[in-house]
């Protein structure tokens, strides 16, 4: 099997993020929907699983492995078949930045589209694929789904921010490794160690986010859209950033290449 070494997966990430800073805005937002809908399919077999899950009273740490353990199927979908993810793009084109490859107006750019997208995408699967199909509103997965949403707009600002740095330094890492190996098996062996770990530690997405709280809304009425936005999607939005950008991209172009010249640009076409 096959793998770059991290001062080459530096190199891939920077080359990726150019391009992602670069496309144009109806790309990324088609790209970006599917995402966000991948995430959602990761989610909601997550709770299907799990809300069947046995003796969760006296093994807590099961249920919690099986949604976890069957949740990474998302991010699988968005790195082997490929779409645009907030989360992971909170790490590859900051790289291209900082090595000055990319303009961090193009950054900003790629986070609004891929934001904007991803959002539609999970709350479409919210809406028609876990209420209007029913999967969702019947017990024990409408209970379970309710309980996820209202934990999770019950949090402090301060812990929904940690819970969101925690998530995307997993998330970024899963990402990472998945850039540096060359084959198909190895990837999906790269994502499914640290994305299982930050579902069941608990941490909290951004994006999965996006579906978690609307199917709750949808399906059960027990949240509020002003508590989502507020006390749920700003802060781990914020943390998100801070974990992807800062704990993995930053720190790791400036062990592996600051300093070193950017990549050359390619030459004119001639007209």
């Amino acid at each position: 099997m096959s793998f770059k070494s991290p001062s080459e997966v530096v190199r891939t990430a920077c080359t990726a993020g150019t391009a992602k800073t670069q496309m144009k805005w109806h790309k990324l937002l088609i790209l970006a929907f599917l995402a966000g809908a991948y995430i959602a399919f990761g989610s909601q077999l997550a709770v299907t699983a799990a809300a069947g899950a046995p003796w969760p009273e006296q093994i807590p740490g099961l249920q919690k492995l099986i949604f976890g353990g069957v949740f990474p199927v998302g991010l699988m979908l968005v790195v082997i078949a490929g779409s645009e993810l907030f989360t992971g793009n909170c790490m590859i084109p900051v790289i291209s930045c900082m090595n000055k490859e990319a303009k961090w107006s193009g950054l900003f750019r790629n986070w609004f589209w891929v934001y904007l997208g991803n959002f539609m995408g999970g709350v479409f699967c919210a809406y028609f694929l876990a209420h209007l199909t029913g999967l969702l509103m019947v017990d024990p997965w409408n209970t379970f789904i309710g309980n996820i949403g209202v934990a999770k707009t019950n949090l402090s600002w301060g812990a929904a921010f940690w819970r969101g740095v925690g998530c995307n330094w997993l998330v970024c890492l899963a990402v990472w490794m998945a850039i540096s190996s060359d084959d198909i098996a190895g990837k999906i062996a790269a994502i499914w160690w640290p994305i299982m770990a930050f579902v069941a530690l608990g941490m909290e997405h951004c994006v999965a986010n996006m579906f978690f709280i609307p199917a709750a809304i949808f399906c059960t009425g027990k949240v509020t859209w002003g508590a989502f936005l507020v006390n749920n999607l700003i802060p781990v939005t914020l943390g998100n950033i801070v974990g992807g950008a800062f704990f993995v991209g930053m720190l790791y172009w400036w062990v592996y290449q600051r300093g070193s010249a950017p990549a050359p640009k390619p030459a004119a076409k001639p007209d």
